[in-house]
């Protein structure tokens, strides 16, 4: 009997599941966050005029009702001024890096307005915009520019800015240096990818066609946006990428994995100490003696991941009413993590978590094929790559582990392995603080490039271990 072949519009969704601790959770930074105006805006007046905006007015050349001084914005917020009338806020403006920056001004009322930055107006919202026009301004660190506001309406004088070209935040990255096209349209807006769907489970939470916004927070990325443009290039059928993950989770202790047996260790004093197996709690007790148990187990954050994970796809018509009766296939599982095994962050001799993070990583691919009845599926690892693998010593926890993950994908020691796991090196990818928004090592510095690369990475070796 032939049964022909369904098509992509009937074929059943391609589900990834993505999970690690916090670099899989996602902290690529999109901007560098707002800043509220401080110590940036000096040498301040307040001028009142009578009346109501005037637009044929020269608010410069006219004689105001009054003028306030004031040495800061909080020395200008805790003072008490006419509220009635055109006021007009002047002054200097001085960042501390040079920089393209875009300015909101005002609160409520407040938001209505023209702010001039030396001769361009860099903001302005008439009354009855929903959205202000703003136009970015570059700046030079440590040089005073004069600034105006003329407010249309009245509340409080506050303000944030934004800086458009902080090294390696994603917009800067994309915007300025053109690279990871796709991510963006020909008006330069990034755009969510219609055929691949995010869902963010335990923490990254969300639920969204996918677009930056899916990792820690609205303002984050994690892999899961260059690994999603890669399988979705692959895929005709439309995917799902179901990500489970928490930050500041070992492999040896929170994500062991069912079929993990207890072990036994002598430290240099002659104690022997019975490690935790799955289930068990606590971590490790001295031999001989009776554990008593803690409010967590071996494993809790395995169960809490993957059993998220399960009660989502359990519910799949109703979680995704726009692919309802098409079902879903399991296409593969993507892993990033490994610094908590670390302990010592690579320094000195490996700690007993790192020295078992092999075997450790061999239990959990078999334990998740088998949770999601997905033998075979593919699997791919992605290395820990702080510093680049730079000052790394040998037998080190951060030596350890990425032997360890990359031991995984050969053939040779992994022979049942073989074409179903792909270990990426991560290393080349990583950026050093100066050029990354944040100084924070092992959230590779919040760079965006760092993370494009690693999903990108990630997903190509998906492809690759499919065709």
């Amino acid at each position: 009997m032939f049964i022909p072949a369904l098509n992509a519009e009937e074929a059943p969704v391609k589900v990834y599941i993505l999970s690690g601790q916090s670099n899989m959770v996602g902290i690529g930074q999109f901007t560098g966050g707002s800043q509220g105006w401080k110590e940036e805006f000096t040498d301040l007046t307040i001028s009142t005029y009578p009346g109501s905006y005037d637009a044929s007015l020269d608010y410069d050349a006219a004689e105001p009702s009054e003028v306030f001084e004031f040495e800061s914005l909080k020395a200008l917020r805790e003072s008490e001024f006419p509220k009635e009338g055109v006021i007009v806020l002047r002054g200097f403006i001085e960042m501390p890096e040079t920089g393209i920056y875009e300015f909101k001004s005002g609160w409520a009322d407040a938001t209505y307005g023209i702010m001039r930055i030396g001769d361009e107006v860099a903001y302005r919202k008439e009354p009855g915009e929903e959205e202000p026009t703003i136009t970015p301004t570059k700046l030079k660190a440590g040089e005073k520019v004069p600034f105006r506001i003329i407010y249309f309406g009245h509340g409080p004088i506050t303000g944030w800015y934004f800086r458009l070209d902080l090294p390696g935040t994603l917009k800067t990255v994309v915007l300025q240096e053109g690279k990871f096209p796709y991510l963006i349209n020909d008006a330069n807006e990034f755009v969510p990818r219609d055929d691949v769907w995010y869902r963010g489970e335990v923490t990254a939470k969300g639920n969204q066609w996918l677009n930056y916004g899916c990792g820690a927070g609205k303002t984050s990325i994690g892999p899961e946006l260059g690994f999603g443009h890669m399988v979705g290039n692959y895929h005709d059928e439309p995917v799902l990428l179901l990500k489970t993950s928490q930050g500041n989770r070992s492999l040896g202790w929170d994500f062991l994995p069912p079929g993990s047996e207890r072990f036994e260790v002598t430290d240099e004093e002659g104690k022997t100490w019975v490690y935790a197996g799955y289930k068990d709690s606590p971590s490790r007790w001295e031999k001989g003696t009776e554990p008593e148990a803690i409010n967590w187990y071996a494993g809790k954050q395995y169960d809490d991941c993957f059993n998220a994970a399960k009660a989502v796809l359990a519910n799949f018509d109703e979680e995704f009413p726009h692919w309802a009766g098409r079902g879903y296939e399991i296409a593969g599982f993507g892993w990033w993590q490994g610094h908590k095994d670390g302990g010592e962050r690579g320094e000195g001799e490996a700690g007993v978590h790192a020295q078992r993070y092999e075997e450790n990583l061999v239990t959990l691919i078999n334990a998740l094929r088998n949770e999601f009845n997905a033998p075979g599926a593919p699997f791919v690892v992605a290395t820990c790559g702080f510093n680049g693998g730079e000052g790394w010593q040998p037998g080190s926890s951060a030596d350890t582990i990425f032997k360890a993950q990359m031991a995984v994908s050969d053939p040779v020691k992994y022979p049942e392995f073989g074409g179903t796991v792909f270990t990426a090196d991560t290393r080349p990818f990583y950026r050093p603080p100066e050029e990354s928004p944040r100084n924070q090592s092992f959230h590779y510095h919040g760079n965006a490039e760092t993370y494009m690369l690693v999903g990108e990475a990630m997903g190509r070796a998906m492809v690759r271990l499919k065709e």
